[in-house]
């Protein structure tokens, strides 16, 4: 870490890196769920629901690199094994084992909030001590909640069309 990088940060270097660990492993798994939901996903409106999920796969992995960058400013190593991100991760990971849309869209609603709900933690632990970090999550806060709308119009897009071939 640069030595003026070093004197602007006001708080527990480890504790940040900490931070910005768990959320590079939660990146990369809301990677690979997004991803790996768009290749086997089944039902109506699939081809709509694919492209915001390879859309929104291709966020997460952007993340993951602004994520990863910081923790390298830091000083610190990104996680350097997949098997630590299940170990470290905030979120979890949701396997698509159903390929229904509906499904996969109620899932992945729920990683972003999971996801708003750490980047609002991480900005609340960095207000004050590390401006960096702080802009950081607020720029991939306001993806994430843009995530969970567009996922949830969708969702509520679906749930129309089905109940109107139900009548």
């Amino acid at each position: 870490m640069g030595s003026k990088g070093r004197e602007i940060l006001g708080m527990d270097v480890d504790k940040v890196l900490d931070l910005l660990n768990k959320a590079y492993a939660d990146e990369w798994l809301a990677y690979y769920q997004y991803w790996i939901g768009a290749k086997i996903s089944k039902g109506p409106m699939k081809d709509a629901v694919n492209a915001e999920l390879l859309q929104h796969a291709a966020d997460e992995l952007r993340h993951a690199d602004m994520v990863s960058m910081r923790i390298i400013q830091l000083g610190g190593t990104p996680l350097t094994h997949p098997k630590l991100w299940l170990e470290k991760t905030n979120c979890g990971y949701d396997e698509p084992s159903d390929p229904y849309v509906e499904t996969l869209l109620h899932q992945n609603i729920k990683g972003e909030q999971c996801a708003i709900s750490v980047y609002k933690a991480m900005m609340d632990a960095t207000r004050e001590g590390d401006p960096v970090t702080y802009n950081m999550a607020l720029q991939i806060l306001q993806d994430e909640v843009e995530h969970e709308e567009d996922l949830q119009s969708l969702k509520e897009d679906l749930e129309m069309m089905l109940s109107s071939h139900g009548k």
